[in-house]
C-alpha cells in the first residue's frame, strides 16, 4: 500500500513561514502534507517532478467577491489561474443572504453597480435554495468547488432584514431592538461558521452606490452600529472585520483621516480580533497618502492595535464604455447622468448643460485617474470615430479646441456609449511599491477584487504580479517573504487553520511553478458567463501544478476537473 497519495519530487521548497528555502520531496497524504524530506518515489500513488521548480503554499485571497460566480465557476476564476487555492467572499458588505424572497431580484440589481456583476449571470446562474444565512452556507457546501472558501457575514442584507430596504437605506439609527437583532444574525451565521462581518461605508456620495445611485446600505451604517457589532466579535473571541471607511465630511470636525483612524482603532479594541483596513494604495502623484496610512499600521502594531491594512499592489488600469462605468459615482452629478436605461443616459451625457457639472471630475484625484486627459480612446464603432484610436483625450483635446472632459463624452455620446476607453495606472513607481511592501507596518497583499468588474480589469494576477514584479524582475523582497505575504499572513489574519505554510500536519494547498517562465497572458474577452454574458480574463503560465486539499485541480495549466475544494467553516 503506497504511503502518500503523491509526493512532488526534488523541488525547492519555499514554506511561507520565511525560513529560508530548501531542496526537498513534499509527501501528501489524506489531504494533508504528511511528511517533508528525502522520499522514496515508490511509496506514492503519483509523483509529481518539480525539479528546477519552486514549491510553495497556495495562495490566500481576503478581497474577493465570488458570491455569486462561485454558483457557475467552481474554480473562482481568474483567481484559482493564478495560484490562489483559498478566497475569503461576502467582502464590503454585500451578498445575498439573508434575503426574502421577494427581494432576491433587488439584491442581484444592487450587485449590478457596486460590484458590475452582470444582472442576466445572477439571474441565470444563482439557484436561489435559501433564504437565511445558514441556508446559503449549506448551499455552498453543496456545490462542487474547485478552491477553498471563508465567508464573510455581509451587513447589507443583514440591516435590509432587519430594518427593511427603505429604512436601512435612510440613513436613520437602528432601535436598540434592530441592533440586538443584527447581533443575534451574526451570532447564528458565526455559530454556523462565518469568519466575521464586513462593510463598506462610504457615506451618502458613496464611490460605489447601489444600482439607481443611491447609496448602499452600508453606506449610512453608524459609528454606534458598527462598534456594537465588533463586540459580537469580542464576546465570541473569534472572527475579523473587514471594512472599508470614509467619513461624512459634515458630521465632524478636524481631519477626517484622524477620525478614520480612531473609529478604526476603536473597533479592533472592541471586538480584540484582526481588523483589515481596505485599502492602501500607491498614487504616484500623491505619495503622502499610502505614507501616512502606512505610518499609522505600524503605530497601531506598535500600541498591539490589530489594524492591519491591505494593500493593493497591482498596476491597474481601466478598461470601460459609458455603458457601464460607475467608479466616479462619489460626484452627484455623474452618478445621475450614469445611472438609468441606456437611452436616458446617452440623452444626459449628451446634455451641454450637465456639462459644467461633469468636467469637475477633471480636478479629482483617486484610485482610478488623476487627469482625463491621460485616458486613452481604445476603440470605436462608428468608422467616422476611428480616427480617435489610440490617442489620449489630452492630445484630442487640444487639437479640437475643447475642455477634456467635453471631448471624452463627445466621442462617447457619437458612438451611441460603445467606445471603449483606458485609464492608465497611477501606480508605476516601483521605488514607491517596495517602500509600501517593505514599510514595516507590514500591509497584506491583495484586493483582487476578484469575481467583481470583470470587464474593467483583471484583479486575481495580482499574486502572478507580485512574483514576477518583486520577485523576479526587481529586488523588492526575496521570495521567502513574498511567499509570507501571499500565503501565511492572510491566512493568519483571516483565521485559516492549518493553511498558508508548508509544515507537516497542514492541509496540502500548494504550487509548483518555474519562476523563469511565470507570465501573464494578455486581456482577453471571454464569453463564459450566464445569460449570455462575457468579461475580460488573464490567464497565466509558468505553474506545473496547483494543488487544492491534496488533490491537483490544474495541471500545466490545465483544469483536471477536480473539485477538492472547501467551505471552511470557522476558518477549518
Amino acid at each position: 500500500m503506497a504511503e502518500f497519495d503523491a509526493v512532488i519530487r526534488g523541488g525547492v521548497v519555499i514554506d511561507g513561514t520565511r525560513l529560508p528555502r530548501y531542496r526537498a520531496d513534499v509527501g501528501v497524504k489524506d489531504g494533508r502534507i504528511a511528511e517533508i524530506g528525502k522520499l522514496k518515489s515508490h511509496q506514492a500513488k503519483r509523483v509529481i517532478d518539480a525539479g528546477g521548480l519552486n514549491v510553495a503554499p497556495g495562495f490566500v485571497d481576503l478581497h474577493t467577491h465570488y458570491d455569486a460566480q462561485l454558483f457557475w465557476d467552481p474554480y473562482c476564476t481568474i483567481s484559482s489561474w493564478h495560484g490562489v487555492t483559498s478566497v475569503v467572499i461576502g467582502n464590503c458588505g454585500f451578498g445575498f443572504a439573508p434575503v426574502k424572497p421577494e427581494l432576491r431580484d433587488r439584491s442581484m440589481l444592487t450587485m449590478t453597480r457596486t460590484e458590475a456583476i452582470p444582472y442576466a449571470s445572477m439571474k441565470a446562474g444563482l439557484p436561489w435554495d435559501w433564504i437565511t444565512y445558514p441556508e446559503f452556507l449549506d448551499s455552498v457546501d453543496r456545490r462542487p468547488k474547485g478552491i477553498n472558501l471563508l465567508p464573510f457575514v455581509p451587513m447589507a442584507p443583514v440591516m435590509t432584514w432587519v430594518m427593511g430596504l427603505d429604512d436601512a437605506k435612510s440613513g436613520r439609527l437602528p432601535t436598540d431592538a434592530e441592533t440586538k437583532e443584527m447581533c443575534r444574525l451574526i451570532n447564528e451565521a458565526m455559530d454556523r461558521g462565518a469568519c466575521g462581518w464586513s462593510a463598506q461605508r462610504f457615506g451618502r456620495n458613496s464611490v460605489q452606490a447601489d444600482f439607481d445611485g443611491t447609496p448602499m446600505v452600508t453606506d449610512l451604517m453608524h459609528d454606534e452600529t458598527a462598534l456594537a457589532l465588533a463586540n459580537v466579535l469580542g464576546e465570541r473571541n473569534q472572527g475579523f472585520i473587514q471594512m472599508s471607511y470614509i467619513p461624512d465630511a459634515s458630521k465632524y470636525e478636524g481631519d477626517i483621516q484622524d477620525h478614520t483612524e480612531h473609529h478604526f482603532e476603536e473597533l479592533a479594541l472592541a471586538a480584540g480580533r484582526p481588523i483589515l483596513y481596505n485599502a492602501i494604495a500607491v498614487n504616484d502623484a500623491h505619495p503622502e497618502r499610502f505614507r501616512r496610512q502606512l505610518r499609522w499600521i505600524e503605530s497601531c502594531a506598535k500600541r498591539g492595535i490589530r489594524v492591519y491594512g491591505q494593500s493593493a499592489t497591482l498596476e491597474v488600469g481601466f478598461l470601460f464604455t459609458f455603458k457601464d462605468w460607475n467608479l466616479w459615482d462619489d460626484m452627484p452629478e455623474w452618478r445621475e447622468v450614469t445611472t438609468g436605461p441606456l437611452e436616458d443616459r446617452l440623452m444626459k451625457l449628451s446634455d451641454p448643460e450637465r456639462r459644467p457639472s461633469l468636467r469637475k471630475v477633471d480636478e479629482m484625484t483617486g484610485l482610478i485617474t488623476n487627469n482625463v486627459r491621460d485616458i486613452f480612446v481604445l476603440e470605436c464603432k462608428e468608422p467616422a470615430l476611428k480616427k480617435y484610436e489610440s490617442q489620449t483625450i489630452g492630445e484630442i483635446a487640444v487639437r479640437e479646441n475643447k475642455h477634456p472632459v467635453d471631448a471624452m463624452l463627445d466621442i462617447a455620446c457619437a458612438d451611441g456609449l460603445n467606445a471603449e476607453f483606458y485609464t492608465p495606472p497611477i501606480n508605476l513607481r516601483g521605488d514607491y511599491l517596495k517602500e509600501m511592501v517593505t514599510s514595516p507596518g507590514m500591509a497584506i497583499f491583495g484586493v483582487s477584487d476578484g469575481g467583481a468588474h470583470t470587464k474593467f480589469f483583471s484583479g486575481g494576477r495580482y499574486s502572478t504580479e507580485a512574483l514576477i514584479k518583486m520577485g523576479r524582475d526587481n529586488d523588492i523582497l526575496p521570495l521567502e517573504e513574498i511567499h509570507f505575504r501571499l500565503s501565511a499572513h492572510p491566512a493568519m489574519c483571516a483565521g485559516f487553520r492549518k493553511r498558508g505554510t508548508l509544515v507537516e500536519g497542514n492541509w496540502a494547498d500548494i504550487v509548483t511553478y518555474d519562476l523563469d517562465k511565470l507570465e501573464i497572458k494578455p486581456l482577453e474577452i471571454v464569453h463564459d458567463f450566464p445569460g449570455g454574458e462575457w468579461r475580460r480574463v488573464q490567464r497565466s503560465a509558468g505553474y506545473q501544478t496547483m494543488m487544492v486539499n491534496g488533490e491537483v485541480t490544474f495541471d500545466d495549466n490545465r483544469c483536471t476537473g477536480a473539485t477538492p475544494g472547501c467551505l471552511l467553516r470557522h476558518g477549518g
